[in-house]
Parts: structure tokens; sequence; C-alpha cells
């Protein structure tokens, strides 16, 4: 991981600004919203991360971007030149605290969270397993369901969940063409496959 020293100094103008959801029409702008409940999720290249949670019942609405690096304002190009330090990220604002553990459960069954910055083929920083949060619950109930999830991938002989969980600092929209890739892209690249280790049994 680059230094903050060592990191590109970005710039003071957003790449995106948000309109409406390409698929439930929901105000963009939410995904930063200070009005609902709302998490943080890193789980490699984000355009198939990002599809695993815009159809829940309790999700508001769901984006793309980049968090827990140091660049401002970030472009795609940028991150993934190693030298922003930060994640891609999937936005998830949902309806309400009793949410979070399903929000979760789809968070590690759908990713293998014992790959080091990487998932499958996509190799680099930015493709590193987290959970960003914005309240101390968050916390508690992401340690506590990883320490179940570890014993799951223990029983089938995975090795140890890599996942950094982290507050959220400073928090970045990716470009618009990544907004819901999946979506204006049907057959789009998708690089996800978890473990095949369920949370729930």
């Amino acid at each position: 991981m680059p230094s903050k020293n060592d990191c590109l100094p970005g710039r003071s103008q957003r790449i995106y600004n948000p309109e409406n959801h390409f698929v439930t029409g929901a105000p963009m702008s939410e995904c930063m919203s200070k009005e609902k409940p709302r998490i943080l999720f890193g789980m490699g290249c984000f355009w198939g991360a990002e599809k695993m949670f815009w159809d829940l019942d309790c999700v508001k609405v769901t984006g793309v971007g980049y968090a827990s690096g140091y660049t401002q304002n970030p472009t795609y190009e940028e991150v993934c030149s190693g030298l922003t330090a930060h994640s891609e990220i999937v936005f998830v604002t949902y309806e309400d605290e009793s949410n979070l553990e399903d929000l979760l459960q789809v968070f590690w069954e759908g990713h293998d969270p014992t790959q080091f910055m990487r998932q499958g083929g996509d190799v680099g920083t930015q493709y590193r397993s987290g959970i960003y949060f914005l309240e101390k619950t968050q916390e508690e109930l992401a340690l506590k369901t990883k320490d179940i999830y570890q014993a799951k991938l223990n029983a089938k002989g995975f090795g140890e969940i890599v996942t950094e969980i982290l507050p959220v600092t400073e928090e970045f929209y990716a470009e618009d063409y990544h907004q819901q890739y999946l979506a204006k892209n049907p057959n789009g690249y998708c690089g996800h496959g978890g473990c095949g280790v369920n949370f729930k049994d």
C-alpha cells in the first residue's frame, strides 16, 4: 500500500455528480445520505458487487465509488494505478439496522474474503476486501459476523479472512459509466465468485 505522501493529489471537483439510479430510479445522492443507515463494502470489482445489492427489498439505493485511500476525487485510471490507496466500494443505503445482518451475509457469501489484495483474476490494492462503517453498531456486527463466517470457512478448509474493517473517512463517487454497470452492460465482465460456503446453514 502506498503511503499518503506517495499518493496522487487528485482534484477538488467531483468526478461524478449523482442523478438517478439506472435500475430503480432512486436518487443517487442517497448513497451519501445522513437520513438512512448506510455502509460501504469492498468486494473486488465493484461492477458485479453492486448488482448483488440493488434488488434487495431492504436496500434504498446503491452506487459505486472509492474509499479508504488518500487521493481526492480520484479517477478510475488513478485508482487502478495503485497510487491512491483506495478500495473499489459499493455504497449501500438501507432501511434500518435490522437489515444489516442480511447485508453482511450477502457480503461474506458474495466474494472470497480470504484473498489478499485481489478477487480471482483481479489483482491490486483496489480489489481488497473491506467493510467501511459509519456507526459503532455496524463495526460490532461486522466483527461478529466475521467470526461466524471464519468458523464456517475453517470447517471447509479455507484460510483466514483478510477483510479490513475500518471507519469511513472520505468517500468518493466513481464515474457515471461505472454506476449500475451490469444493468447498462448485461454481458459485461463480472469476476465474482464466493467460496461456496453459506453464512447460515
